[in-house]
């Protein structure tokens, strides 16, 4: 934005008196009505000019002893019809000016004008022919004053918003505990104190790296943008802090810039603003990760109490090894009880096994003798038969097989049910000491259904719990309405 000093503009009597007195605008000066009348020449011109050529004069008088002129007024009925160029009347509490921006002028423009704005106009004046109109043709436009900086800021404030800067979306969440941080501020500074002071009395262990860079005036946020954009690229620091005490609009008006404002949300490291006072806010507040009010408030953000955390972890730690502790005790109180109830069945099967094993053994011998006796007492027969051929005694002794036959089958079925018997006994014995035969005396085994443990005791539920019960035969699905502990 162009800087022009201010313009002192002379009366139109004085215009018109220098340019009589001239000589080298005799010519202008003979075709002036205004000059005849100064000079006290006759009240009728020599020559009479048409409408146009008063005009054409007029404009040229005003474009050569005007060529440049600064004016200050307010803005109103500003327009700007199809062809781009903005129309609008520069008024005080006095006169008004009409005045016309160009198209191609525009793009010099830090800002739109609106209705209402005080601004400072630098341009040429001019006569519009066709309407016998005299108008300001402005070159340049700057807004007058510290309004002039509030608008930019909202304007640029708005386009930022508008592109998504501000969203907490791309807020990047700031480290618990940081193992390095970057302060981005003025070495000579109360701010950069009052941080490295805070700092080390909250946790003096966390490396702090201050990066000098001015903090206002032209240059200062170049600066400030090289110092983040080398810490993401060079530096290991999980945050960056800005930092700076308060002051004026003007003062602070670096952390308003346009690209530092993109520079903070391209930066792949969290930044904390703590710029001003409490009532300071800057587009770096908004587009940093984190506001702070105050360079000490970003201490404590960013820092955290060392010795409130070692209290914490003492705190934690004691809390989790009395549970722990209580787990285990509980755990082990369940299990001895659970032994002094149901004893060690495997015990009690080994019994059983061997005394299953003997009276096998003791039926194989029995069967084996008896056989062995009858076999004997058959080959005696025999040699008798065969020593006594005849058919009666054949036949009798046959006969006699027959009914020792019978006899023996029946007293192998005797002895055999007798052990079978005996057999069925013992397993009866054994099956009713099993758990499953417990089951069918009336008992039963309780699940939880989500966890799938058993449960032993009424204060191992609660209230709707789903539980699983296994019966003798087949399982019942149901949930817990009251609870009653013996």
């Amino acid at each position: 934005m162009a800087c022009w000093g201010s313009c002192l503009t002379p009366t139109y009597a004085t215009q018109t008196s220098a340019l009589c007195r001239n000589p080298e605008k005799k010519k202008l000066v003979h075709q002036s009505p205004v000059c005849y009348l100064r000079d006290m020449e006759p009240p009728i011109a020599q020559h009479v000019q048409t409408v146009t050529e008063i005009t054409a004069t007029i404009r040229a008088m005003l474009e050569t002893e005007l060529p440049f002129v600064s004016v200050i007024g307010e803005i109103s009925n500003i327009r700007q019809p199809y062809s781009g160029h903005l129309y609008f009347t520069l008024k005080d509490t006095g006169a008004q000016l009409k005045a016309v921006l160009f198209k191609p002028q525009q793009r010099y423009l830090s800002v739109l004008p609106e209705d209402g704005m005080e601004v400072i106009c630098r341009g040429r004046l001019s006569v519009y022919e066709p309407r016998g109109e005299y108008q300001l043709i402005v070159d340049f436009l700057d807004l007058k004053g510290s309004g002039a900086l509030q608008i930019l800021l909202e304007q640029l404030k708005k386009k930022l918003a508008t592109e998504g800067l501000f969203d907490q979306a791309h807020k990047k969440k700031i480290p618990f505990l940081p193992e390095r941080i970057a302060v981005v501020t003025s070495p000579q500074g109360a701010a950069v104190r009052d941080f490295l002071r805070i700092g080390l009395a909250r946790y003096a262990g966390i490396p702090v790296t201050v990066y000098p860079v001015r903090v206002q005036g032209e240059g200062a946020a170049e600066e400030i943008i090289r110092a983040i954009r080398f810490i993401n690229e060079h530096d290991r620091a999980e945050v960056i802090v800005l930092c700076r005490g308060g002051g004026s609009v003007e003062d602070l008006w670096a952390f308003n810039d346009e690209k530092l404002a993109r520079a903070i949300h391209a930066s792949q490291i969290p930044v904390v603003s703590a710029i001003g006072h409490e009532t300071d806010f800057t587009i770096a507040d908004f587009v940093a990760d984190l506001r702070v009010a105050t360079p000490t408030a970003a201490a404590e953000a960013v820092i955290p109490n060392k010795r409130m955390l070692s209290e914490r972890i003492a705190e934690i730690s004691s809390r989790l090894s009395s549970s722990l502790k209580r787990k285990i005790s509980n755990g082990s109180s369940r299990v001895q009880a659970s032994k002094r109830l149901l004893g060690d069945p495997s015990l009690a099967l080994d019994h059983y096994r061997l005394a299953t094993d003997h009276a096998i053994t003791a039926m194989h011998h029995a069967i084996t003798l008896r056989f062995h006796k009858i076999s004997t007492g058959l080959s005696r027969l025999h040699h008798k038969v065969l020593s006594r051929n005849p058919d009666f005694l054949l036949r009798l002794r046959k006969q006699k097989f027959l009914e020792l036959n019978r006899r023996l089958t029946l007293a192998m079925d005797k002895n055999l049910n007798r052990k079978e018997a005996a057999l069925a006994q013992k397993a009866a014995l054994l099956d009713s000491l099993s758990p499953l035969a417990i089951l069918s005396r009336g008992y039963a085994i309780v699940r939880s259904t989500a966890s799938g443990q058993i449960i032993r005791a009424a204060e191992q539920t609660t209230i709707n719990e789903r539980l699983r019960i296994k019966l003798h035969q087949g399982e019942i699905d149901c949930r817990v309405v009251d609870l009653e502990n013996s």
